[in-house]
């Protein structure tokens, strides 16, 4: 090569370098939620919400979920499971999970968490593992769960509700471990948290199957926004990516916007009044006015525009142990609503004060207005109270709110949700108490044949329905407002999962 061609060498590589377009790197996506329901703690067994399950068991894991498309069932950081015998279920963990920090998750971890729910005395959670008398580690990646007595709906219980923590750092941090080493082994890894405004998680591509996940958000932040215009105002903004609980009258609001769409989902999330048995509500006949007094069909045909599903009983279509016959049923009915407050001892009408969340259900002020109006129509003097949320669940969760609009969500099987809310101990939330009903749930649980145990559930469920310490009224069909660069199937349990969503680029 001669010296003016190895100049002209030297100089086209300067040029290709110099012209050389660099590799694109991807940019990192974050998806932000606009979310209705309470973060407060940094403790996962702290709270008991459908929100935090959610968000707790993609950052620690939990033993499984239920799969809706799939209508079963499905694991998590458990492989699988058999039913050894009535009262022990055996649970054989994957062992391709890791911790955060690199240590192997065993099943160590998982008694670990069983104990602490039990014993942490910040927990509000025992009622996930109330069945349960112990958890023991068989070998390094299998549990045994030994049940006080045979309990078919075990998996109800645990799955999307037992949190599993690293045994590890709680022993060497204790409580601490909570707030300043949240490290779990799911497919997301703990952020940040700033109670009562955000929760963020990023993408934990170390967890099985995450990197081909490659659409699925690297970022996730919850923020809670419980006023309907400010979710709406955020998405149509471009603050936020998905938006909760869009209201029926604000859909064509995001539907109209180039760059935003609305979706629903059929929760299964019960909305229910609950009455606590006492004064006057420690009498049938005026829980069951209460139910007469409420015109359902009106409220949800105009305030929710068609937008539910009523409710004659506990739960609805799809949901396990579903009676469409299931007796009695609560007609819109005021006039039989006065004479059994008259029988009850109220002729001339009582008072009562019925508390509503505001802006954490679907128009929950707005409905219980209408409520309101219905049971004065009817012969009571109510009067609407509206709490701040966090007040309200917390005297809730205490039992200390006599009269009160609710949702229950996440239920496939009702039996453990029952249980919580209605079973004698189950929960202070009610304080409701009768032992036919106790002996009925009971039977249901240790019955493992099908068709059985759905009878056994539907005799409880109309013994519960005609004692009215709740009223049934209907299930939402949830309105999920987003981005249209967002595909996302919400789930009727209202859980949000990073592995679900994809961002388009």
């Amino acid at each position: 090569m001669t010296r003016r061609q190895s100049f002209l060498l030297a100089a086209l590589i300067a040029l290709l370098i110099v012209t050389a377009k660099p590799q694109p790197v991807p940019a990192q996506t974050r998806v932000s939620v606009g979310v209705t329901e309470t973060m407060e703690t940094f403790n996962p067994y702290g709270d008991s919400v459908s929100l935090l399950y959610g968000i707790w068991c993609q950052v620690m894991g939990c033993l499984g979920t239920y799969d809706f498309d799939k209508g079963d069932y499905a694991g998590m950081l458990a492989d699988r499971w058999e039913v050894k015998d009535p009262n022990t279920w055996i649970f054989y963990l994957r062992k391709d999970i890791r911790w955060h920090d690199g240590s192997p998750f065993t099943a160590d971890d998982v008694v670990h968490s069983f104990n602490r729910v039990r014993s942490d005395p910040q927990s509000k959670q025992t009622q996930n593992i109330a069945p349960i008398a112990s958890a023991s580690a068989v070998d390094k990646y299998t549990v045994r769960f030994t049940t006080k007595k045979p309990t078919a709906p075990l998996l109800e219980y645990l799955f999307d509700r037992l949190i599993i923590t690293n045994k590890a750092i709680y022993e060497k941090h204790g409580a601490e471990a909570d707030r300043k080493f949240p490290i779990g082994a799911g497919p997301y890894k703990f952020k940040e948290l700033i109670p009562g405004q955000r929760f963020v998680i990023t993408k934990n591509l170390d967890y099985p199957g995450m990197k081909n996940l490659k659409q699925a958000p690297d970022e996730i932040v919850y923020r809670v926004m419980r006023e309907d215009e400010q979710r709406v105002t955020a998405l149509l903004n471009g603050e936020i990516q998905i938006a909760q609980f869009i209201p029926p009258h604000l859909r064509k609001r995001v539907e109209s916007d180039s760059n935003a769409k609305a979706t629903t989902v059929d929760a299964v999330e019960i909305m229910f009044l609950a009455m606590q048995p006492k004064p006057p509500f420690d009498k049938k006949e005026v829980r069951q006015a209460v139910c007469h007094a409420i015109d359902r069909d009106r409220i949800i045909n105009t305030l929710l525009q068609g937008l539910a599903a009523r409710l004659d009983g506990p739960i609805g279509p799809g949901q396990y142990g579903y009676d469409p016959n299931l007796k009695p049923k609560y007609d819109y009915n005021p006039e039989k609503a006065r004479k059994l407050l008259a029988q009850a001892g109220y002729p001339n009408g009582v008072d009562v004060e019925l508390q509503t969340p505001v802006g954490r259900y679907t128009l929950d002020k707005q409905i219980n207005e209408a409520i309101a109006q219905m049971l004065n129509a009817a012969g009571f003097r109510a009067k609407l109270l509206t709490p701040e949320w966090a007040t309200l669940w917390a005297n809730v969760q205490a039992g200390k709110t006599p009269f009160y609009y609710m949702g229950r969500g996440s239920i496939v099987d009702p039996s453990v949700a029952l249980s919580q809310y209605f079973e004698t101990g189950g929960s202070p939330r009610i304080g409701y108490s009768n032992p036919k009903f106790d002996a009925l749930l009971a039977t249901e649980r240790q019955t493992f044949e099908p068709a059985k145990r759905r009878k056994v559930l539907s005799e409880a469920m109309s013994l519960l329905t005609d004692d009215a310490p709740a009223c049934f009224m209907w299930r939402h069909k949830m309105i999920y407002g987003m981005a249209k660069q967002i595909d996302y199937k919400p789930t009727p349990s209202g859980r949000i999962f990073g592995e679900d969503i994809r961002v388009l680029r």
